[in-house]
């Protein structure tokens, strides 16, 4: 019996492998062909193409732009969405209706909140210059400098995604068990010592979950890129998976588009793993 529920497990196993580790081995194939408009198929390139992108200098401006955009949008993710989890987390006035406002980004798919922000920043019919001119702070061109338009990325994401942090510390928040807090009270800490002392610690491992969770989706951003800036202007937004859609699927240069996308998930499992054992040595045995 105890042999006999692991093949009830086997067909979706069987199936789970097949999904994932063949379209990985087929990527891994189509890598080393030529395979572009010109040559369509699998003819044997060797490294061809690996040489190709350490000599690519915009791939390599792209993953790092990516690594800028979702460290940074990531941390401010996390600084909020733990501000606004603090905000209900107790028993403040009509806090189920804010539980559920703050959800409503989340809950909307992120091309149409990427169109909505795109009508936003519109420089002249946009409502958001014309609300920076009243207060006297000055209409800016979101979406055709270079540096407000990676910032039009930053806001998007920030807005669109802090309530994931949100909903996952509010969780931690409501499973924290009360003694300790008595305790501190009885010890005469205030709500900032106890707040280091007592919550942030006991949300580190929720906290390395959730900075994980978010950090791996930032790194594939794509859709708000594509749909608010298009990469631009020029490549000011553009990231590594928005370049290897253009390599792959505009340019159709696809056994190049297959090795930049392995390079791509190389360096994410090492940068990430990386990361984690980080985040583990200093927020969770840190508080230990």
């Amino acid at each position: 019996m105890y042999r006999q529920k692991y093949l009830f497990l086997l067909p979706g196993l069987i199936a789970l492998t097949a999904i994932i580790l063949f379209p990985l081995i087929f990527t891994i194939r189509v890598s080393f062909s030529g395979w572009d408009v010109y040559n369509p198929g699998l003819s044997w390139a060797g490294v061809k193409n690996y040489v190709r992108l350490f000599e690519d200098t915009r791939y390599w401006s792209a993953l790092s732009r990516l690594s800028l955009l979702a460290i940074s949008t990531v941390l401010i993710q996390y600084v909020l969405g733990f501000a606004l989890a603090l905000m209900v987390w107790k028993d403040v006035h009509a806090r189920r209706f804010f539980r559920v406002l703050f959800l409503v980004p989340m809950m909307t798919t992120p091309v149409i909140m990427s169109v909505i922000w795109r009508t936003i920043f519109h420089e002249s019919l946009g409502p958001l210059n014309p609300l920076l001119d009243a207060i006297v702070l000055g209409g800016q061109p979101w979406l055709s400098s270079p540096g407000w338009a990676f910032a039009a990325v930053m806001i998007v994401e920030i807005w669109q995604w802090t309530p994931f942090m949100f909903l996952l510390l509010l969780a931690g928040l409501l499973s924290l068990p009360s003694e300790p807090y008595l305790a501190a009270k009885i010890d005469g800490a205030g709500p900032v010592r106890t707040f280091f002392s007592v919550t942030f610690p006991g949300l580190a491992a929720i906290s390395v979950g959730a900075l994980l969770i978010r950090l791996i989706e930032a790194s594939k951003i794509l859709d708000t890129v594509y749909v608010l800036t298009s990469g631009g202007p020029g490549e000011a937004t553009e990231t590594a998976s928005y370049y290897i859609y253009i390599r792959g699927l505009r340019d159709f240069q696809i056994g190049y588009s297959a090795a930049l996308s392995i390079t791509y998930l190389v360096i994410m499992i090492v940068a990430l793993t990386i990361i984690a054992k980080l985040m583990v040595r200093f927020l969770v045995k840190g508080q230990s």
